[in-house]
């Protein structure tokens, strides 16, 4: 039985579909009992070292485009009964997803895929295809 979901999310279409993904398993795990505790992570990713910019300016952008869309995000879980957590983490989306899915001893994560295929998906790498081969639980990609 899953007790712990964390749900990725950047705000973009496939992260939306992903937390309504979530949502739904949580309402069906919950049964006559609670159900799955939710939390969503949003990951503030710092620009590269060799980039010159106020880095504490990007990323208090960052954090707060986030708890804007988090609000939102916890009223649409509460019309559907269910209570979430949130979570606003910097560094690389993928190393911080799957340090936080350990240190929350999480069941499974939720996330979306950006598409990311051919050259620059193999140049840049895939948030998703890293978490799915190094998280400690169950991934779900949703597309």
């Amino acid at each position: 039985m899953l007790k712990k979901i964390l749900v990725a999310f950047d705000g973009s279409n496939q992260s939306h579909k992903a937390f309504d993904f979530a949502l739904e398993l949580a309402r069906r795990c919950a049964g006559a009992e609670e159900g799955p505790e939710v939390t969503v992570i949003s990951v503030a990713q710092p620009p590269e070292l060799s980039e010159i910019v106020e880095m504490d300016a990007v990323i208090d952008n960052a954090t707060n485009y986030y708890k804007g869309l988090h609000a939102e995000l916890v009223k649409k879980a509460a019309e559907k009964g269910i209570k979430i957590e949130t979570d606003i983490l910097v560094g690389h989306p993928a190393d911080q997803l799957i340090r936080c899915a350990s240190e929350k001893k999480a069941d499974m994560i939720v996330m979306g895929q950006r598409g990311k295929s051919g050259i620059s998906g193999w140049l840049m790498g895939s948030v998703s295809k890293r978490v799915t081969t190094y998280a400690p639980c169950t991934v779900t990609v949703v597309k």
